[in-house]
């Protein structure tokens, strides 16, 4: 049955330091021997934290991110679900959920481990959102953190990679996964959540080469292409 959903969903892999991980449209990353699901940059209440500030965006962010998590979630039955950081948009963002909102997380949790690791938006998460709060997680020679050092065998997230490429005579920016075999940076799962680009040089740093790959989320599968060729 789980492997029918995947089917469905045209499996596609990346590959960080020997490690082949699936790669869900969403944006996620199911790592199928760990039964271990990794999302990056939710950035929960980003409406309602530019309403504050008089920026009127549609507030219906955080309900679409917990929807397409939610989603996921059914989609590969994780036993454990790592959020990469600025899962929240800012410090009080949490304060601000609707009690269905904090339902709809408490669901997600059930039966599962769950690890919150902070990030620069949300660098002190509190204890009443359930799971467990960490600053990075090392799991089978892979090591999860926010923010990206260009380390083997890190996946991270931060950056919110986007490419943008020519098809059929017009270009298209989508979110991407940017890896090069040894280590990735995931796309940001948030609804509202902007993206950089992975011509950026923030991206050259972490890589070191321009010999790294734009996975790029399309509508039906993921498209792999040379970061060189995005622009």
């Amino acid at each position: 049955m789980q492997q029918e959903k995947l089917s469905a969903a045209r499996i596609s892999t990346v590959d960080v330091a020997g490690v082949t991980l699936i790669a869900d449209l969403s944006g996620a990353l199911f790592w199928e021997e760990q039964r271990l699901l990794v999302v990056s940059d939710l950035h929960l209440e980003k409406g309602s934290s530019f309403a504050a500030r008089g920026v009127l965006l549609p507030p219906y962010d955080t309900v679409a991110t917990l929807s397409r998590l939610s989603a996921v979630v059914a989609r590969h039955d994780p036993r454990m679900v790592i959020a990469l950081g600025d899962s929240f948009h800012d410090r009080s963002a949490h304060e601000r959920l609707s009690a269905p909102d904090r339902e709809a997380i408490a669901a997600l949790q059930l039966r599962r481990d769950w690890i919150w690791i902070s990030g620069n938006h949300d660098p002190a998460l509190p204890s009443d959102l359930g799971g467990v709060v960490a600053s990075e997680v090392a799991i089978g020679g892979i090591a999860f953190r926010h923010e990206p050092t260009g380390a083997s065998g890190e996946i991270a997230g931060h950056l919110h990679p986007k490419a943008r490429v020519s098809t059929r005579g017009r270009s298209m920016e989508r979110r991407c996964f940017a890896c090069d075999g040894e280590r990735a940076v995931m796309p940001a799962f948030g609804a509202y959540a902007g993206g950089l680009s992975i011509r950026d040089a923030a991206f050259a740093k972490i890589f070191g080469t321009p010999g790294f790959m734009a996975h790029v989320l399309g509508d039906v599968r993921l498209h792999t292409i040379a970061a060189a060729r995005c622009y």
